[in-house]
């Protein structure tokens, strides 16, 4: 039985784990709480911090293959281990995605359409960048920014006192799409295959994904299918990836990248008839990838912290599926679950759902 190691111990970690005992294969996770999400399924959980060599080689010598559950593992620690242990994904895309500067130039140069952007390193970079691209802008961190994290959208010139505690590193300015919604495609590329799944519209809330509804196959989905999946290959990408989009009208702008699962793909474990973890699995055990299709409308519910305990006035049905991440601390905008609904619209979703959790926080 070949085992997998997963670098985190997260509810991706978790998810990854789960698909690999269905699909008849152990896992191991590397993880500083030796109660993370993952703990709960996998046969072994090395307590560890992610920059540790020593534990990322016990892990190696446990496992037949290695992924990553989350794009901050330090790349530095895996490039020393890639040539020691099976790493089917390789480290390019984890690196590429780890710094937004560098992952926007890596896709504009490999032929997806970007938001104009500009390198930050000081207060004069940030003016000469909003004289070129003009107001409203959005001054980002280029590190370990997430969920609305180390983000400012600049609307007018006072917005520019929001941005100068981060000025002492470095930043990227990027053009401000008023996009119709935002959608991300799911892909994962073998040697032999590339799958992706079905897209849906990401609806969020204070700048966290709260809903992904997935229903329609809108025209603009095929294309931006037919872009990601050259990009993919021009990048010379292999294993899962994820990019997310902005759609205005007929087009469609590159806003980011995950080479692991996404919180927007959560849906495909009930809602298709394969899930991004499933064939995550088969692609790192070298299996052959079945081409996902979506069973019937769906919808994925982000559960934070401040509506954890809401989440008991839902019952699991047959078309409710409830995902509890097992997190013992509890906080106000941490992901602590989610639930997947299938067989249903937004418009149901709407009238059913929608009242028993909170509308803001």
């Amino acid at each position: 039985m070949k085992t997998i190691g997963i670098i985190g111990g997260g509810q991706l970690g978790m998810m990854i784990a789960e698909a690999a005992k269905k699909l008849g294969y152990d896992s191991i996770c590397l993880d500083p709480n030796p109660k993370c999400s993952a703990s709960h399924i996998c046969k072994k959980v090395i307590v560890a911090k992610y920059d540790d060599v020593d534990a990322l080689n016990e892990l190696g010598e446990e496992s037949d293959v290695l992924t990553y559950e989350f794009e901050n593992v330090p790349s530095e620690q895996l490039n020393f281990i890639k040539d020691k242990f099976n790493i089917p994904q390789g480290i390019l895309p984890l690196f590429d995605s780890q710094n937004r500067i560098r992952e926007k130039t890596n896709a504009k140069d490999n032929g997806l359409n970007t938001p104009k952007f500009k390198a930050i390193y000081n207060m004069d970079d940030l003016m000469k960048g909003i004289e070129d691209i003009k107001l409203p802008c959005v001054y980002k961190t280029t590190t370990l920014g997430y969920d609305g994290h180390g983000q400012v959208v600049i609307k007018t010139l006072d917005d520019i006192e929001k941005v100068k505690p981060f000025l002492n590193g470095e930043g990227i300015l990027e053009e401000f799409i008023p996009y119709d919604f935002e959608t991300s495609i799911i892909l994962i590329r073998s040697k032999e295959q590339i799958i992706s799944f079905p897209m849906g519209i990401n609806k969020h809330k204070n700048g966290i994904l709260d809903l992904v509804v997935v229903n329609e196959n809108k025209d603009i989905f095929k294309k931006i299918e037919k872009a990601a999946k050259e990009f993919m290959v021009k990048a010379n990408y292999f294993g899962i990836l994820t990019i997310e989009f902005f759609v205005k009208g007929d087009k469609f702008y590159f806003n980011e990248m995950a080479p692991r699962p996404h919180n927007s793909g959560h849906y495909t474990i009930e809602g298709c008839n394969v899930s991004q973890y499933s064939e995550l699995v088969k692609f790192l055990v070298e299996d052959k990838l079945e081409e996902p299709k979506l069973l019937s409308p769906t919808i994925m519910k982000n559960i934070l912290g401040f509506d954890y305990q809401n989440m008991k006035k839902v019952k699991e049905d047959n078309n409710v599926y409830i995902h509890d991440y097992f997190k013992e601390d509890v906080r106000e905008k941490r992901k602590m679950a989610h639930i997947t609904f299938t067989n249903l619209t937004i418009d149901e979703y709407d009238t059913k759902y929608k009242k028993l959790f909170s509308e803001e926080k």
